[in-house]
């Protein structure tokens, strides 16, 4: 009798177990379906050997459209010495300053950013500038950056207004392993698409052939290796495709790894046809300051005096002063966090440490090309002590709301910037 009723509950669990590895081969199998029917298609990734050589399909005549950001490109040398005569064509005389904006990464943290930029416009101080490069969430802020004031309630809508739903949608965790992402990037898709219309394309275009520099980075994931688009170039080339590939730049720049999908970019060679896989120019560098850009707006550059013409606008050229402003959509001393022993919190925050510590890095390497090139330097991020705590997701409005408003409040009074890189105190004269 017991060894009956003992032989039932073991047949009893053994069916329930049975029962239940059914259940995770259901599981399984399911997932390798939808993984199946959801992911089909396979990119032509482009070879090692032709990097060097692509151009954008569609765009393959269009000189100066992107470079490495890790070499000297003669095509876009040549694109931003043609924007000095451009420069001096559209305007009455050279001024007596130039003025260039690099915008950081960070997210939701770009509220920041913003709220300076729309401050800076009601102090009535915000200048025009020569040169704007974004990368990630200051790829994003870039364009009306570049554009000017009359952008900036558009710009405060889409960084105060906007949470988590409108940047991404959630996927099943019964895919994840097969995905090339976690989560669908659909909504900031959309978000691009409403904000880069074809009239902001015109207008980009516009300023460009007045001289001046739009630039975004993307990080090309194959070559491990950042790319600088002239996003005015591409504005300007009436190709068919052109909207199309300055959203995609937009959305590659701020797609994180694995957080977002890439952005697969076409590229051709010798009537091939490959795509490259972009990602958030973040994966590279927090803040650009793109050497080929600005080698011609600096001085005792003869091929410019060569392009200008007359000796007296390139003497003003030569005089005027040079000021750079960096916006770091971060804080600018380390922030304490109780951090969970799991390994998503753990990951989270070992990976947000490096990116900060990455920051200091980029804002000193363009601080020291500062100095070398007599630009005056110009730093803004968000202060020590800053007591906003996000709570809600990724992109908390109420959180980008309040980092707004502090921002927006100090440059409307004038934005106490700093002319150093985070920690640096520079010897004074007299001292050893």
């Amino acid at each position: 009798m017991k060894g009956s009723k003992y032989q039932v509950l073991n047949n009893n669990y053994r069916i329930k177990r049975i029962g239940f590895l059914f259940f995770l081969l259901s599981v399984f199998a399911f997932s390798i379906l939808i993984t199946g029917c959801a992911k089909t298609y396979t990119r032509t990734a482009l070879p090692q050997n032709l990097e060097d050589q692509v151009r954008v399909a569609g765009f393959e005549d269009v000189k100066g459209l992107r470079a490495w950001g890790d070499k000297p490109n003669k095509e876009f040398n040549e694109t931003a010495i043609l924007s000095v005569k451009k420069e001096s064509q559209s305007s009455t005389q050279i001024g007596d300053e130039v003025y260039f904006l690099a915008i950081s990464g960070g997210g939701a943290d770009g509220a920041y950013g913003v709220g300076l930029l729309n401050g800076w416009s009601e102090a009535g101080t915000r200048p025009e500038f020569k040169l704007v490069t974004g990368i990630s969430t200051g790829a994003l802020i870039a364009t009306f950056a570049f554009l000017g004031s009359d952008y900036d309630q558009q710009l405060k809508e889409s960084y105060t207004g906007s949470s988590d739903e409108d940047i991404y949608t959630k996927k099943s965790i019964l895919t994840a392993y097969w995905r090339d992402s976690l989560f669908g990037v659909e909504p900031l898709k959309n978000l691009i698409a409403q904000n880069i219309t074809q009239e902001v394309l015109q207008a980009v275009a516009r300023e460009y052939e007045k001289g001046r520099f739009l630039l975004v980075g993307t990080t090309q994931l194959d070559a491990q290796r950042l790319v600088i688009w002239n996003m005015g170039a591409i504005a300007a080339s009436g190709k068919p495709g052109a909207l199309d590939l300055f959203r995609s730049v937009l959305l590659a720049s701020a797609s994180m790894p694995s957080i977002f999908p890439p952005v697969f970019i076409p590229v051709s060679v010798n009537g091939q046809t490959y795509e490259e896989m972009h990602v958030d120019g973040g994966t590279f560098t927090e803040v650009m300051l793109y050497n080929e850009a600005l080698s011609p707006m600096l001085k005792n550059v003869d091929d410019v005096k060569k392009i200008v013409g007359d000796n007296e606008t390139f003497e003003k050229f030569l005089k005027r002063k040079r000021v750079l402003y960096v916006i770091k959509n971060d804080q600018k001393e380390p922030e304490w966090s109780d951090v969970q022993d799991r390994i998503a919190p753990i990951a989270g925050r070992a990976i947000g440490t490096l990116i900060k510590s990455h920051y200091d890095g980029d804002i000193y390497r363009i601080y020291v090309l500062s100095e070398r090139d007599e630009i005056s330097f110009n730093l803004a991020s968000i202060p020590e002590g800053t007591n906003i705590k996000t709570t809600n997701g990724m992109f908390d409005t109420v959180y980008m709301q309040k980092l707004y408003n502090l921002a927006f409040e100090k440059a409307k009074n004038g934005y106490p910037w700093s002319n150093y890189p985070p920690g640096f105190q520079p010897v004074e004269e007299g001292q050893e």
